[in-house]
């Protein structure tokens, strides 16, 4: 029987966008986590790939399981799986653009929080609108607030990621998207979608931190 298994620290983190993902698509799985982290660093660190989580285990009806790590590369995985990779070989480029542009800002985030986070979160935050502007313009070309959808109108694994990456930032930087009136309407449509909106009033997702450090 085909089974699919995330394995992720219990945090939001790179997991995130991947849950938000399969539960907006109906895609069973069930989750393991590695902690405590004695367990992770003597179980987890050596078998998978790079020593990092996430890991998916993707178990066929053949009963052969595929595994695979880094976030990004889960991401397309399941997007082309779920034909969540856009309607052609254009839009599939522009996806990667612009999910390449939410790594970009990602890593930024995350170097704040677990480097930074007392003595950089002021500027962080001043410099945050010129980051969100890109944004804004890339949506805006494919009138995102108004489809749903950052790329050709029809839901992408991008969205996914974009979406998580812009809560976190609300959590640091609340009303940052107010002067981005494309990509606040853009939001708030990926927030009312009924499988999302029903995940984020689960235990799970209220009870796991956004970073393992506490910040946010």
């Amino acid at each position: 029987m085909a089974k699919l298994n995330l394995v992720y620290f219990p945090v939001r983190g790179r997991g995130e966008a991947i849950r938000l993902l399969l539960k907006d698509n109906d895609q069973a799985y069930e989750e393991t986590d590695p902690m405590p982290w004695d367990n992770f660093l003597a179980k987890w660190k050596p078998k998978v790939a790079f020593g990092q989580l996430p890991a998916i285990y993707d178990t066929k009806e053949n009963g052969e399981t595929f595994s695979l790590v880094q976030s990004n590369a889960i991401l397309r995985y399941l997007a082309r799986k779920c034909d969540l990779y856009g309607s052609s070989t254009d839009e599939a480029a522009r996806i990667d653009e612009l999910n390449d542009g939410i790594e970009d800002l990602r890593n930024a985030y995350v170097k704040l929080i677990y480097q930074n986070y007392e003595a950089g979160k002021a500027e962080y935050i001043e410099k945050l609108p010129g980051h969100l502007k890109a944004f804004e313009n890339l949506l805006a070309a494919s009138k995102a607030d108004e489809t749903g959808a950052a790329v050709g109108g029809k839901i992408s694994f991008v969205d996914y990621n974009l979406f998580d990456l812009m809560d976190i930032h609300l959590l640091l930087a609340p009303g940052c998207l107010d002067a981005f009136p494309v990509l606040k309407g853009y939001y708030n449509k990926m927030l009312t979608r009924p499988k999302i909106a029903a995940y984020r009033e689960t235990e799970n997702f209220k009870k796991f931190p956004v970073n393992g450090n506490g910040k946010q």
